[in-house]
């Protein structure tokens, strides 16, 4: 199975490496010495606290592989990126929603994305519904509750 590439800002890419390394070098050796001591205290046989260490080694390791993976196909959205006149990767776009109200997106990779800060991804429905408009443009977007019409303001 191939990955899909991963589009991360140089901000976010950072963040992964410093988690990778963490968990590296810190967390794998405290849950190998929780490993331990658990063992220790009452062997491998109906010990709660073997089983819950062992799933959180479980878990770290999983985690290291999910961030390996995602840092090795990651692409950059440039930093000193040019605005092109339309909604692309890395743009922040001013909107105004049905109810009137203005709202700004910053568009981004899945991993980075966070809709409580105004970052979302460009595999939401928002998202994909924006990439490629310009100002003056509306972009649809079909919700539960039916469609949507975003009208772009500004791109930067």
């Amino acid at each position: 199975m191939t990955q899909r590439e991963t589009f991360l800002t140089s901000e976010g890419l950072t963040r992964l490496e410093v988690e990778l390394e963490h968990l590296r070098t810190a967390r794998r050796q405290e849950v190998a010495q929780r490993i331990q001591r658990a063992k220790g205290v009452g062997g491998t046989v109906d010990n709660a606290d073997y089983e819950e260490a062992k799933n959180e080694q479980a878990f770290v390791e999983g985690r290291i592989l999910t961030l390996e993976n995602t840092i090795k196909k990651a692409v950059l959205i440039p930093d000193d990126r040019v605005p092109s006149g339309s909604v692309e990767l890395g743009a922040v776009v001013t909107v105004v929603d049905p109810q009137g109200k203005t709202r700004t997106y910053t568009i981004v990779g899945s991993t980075e994305a966070d809709p409580t800060k105004g970052r979302i991804s460009n595999e939401s429905p928002v998202g994909k519904a924006l990439l490629g408009r310009k100002v003056g443009e509306e972009a649809e977007v079909t919700t539960p509750a039916g469609v949507a019409k975003f009208s772009i303001t500004k791109i930067e």
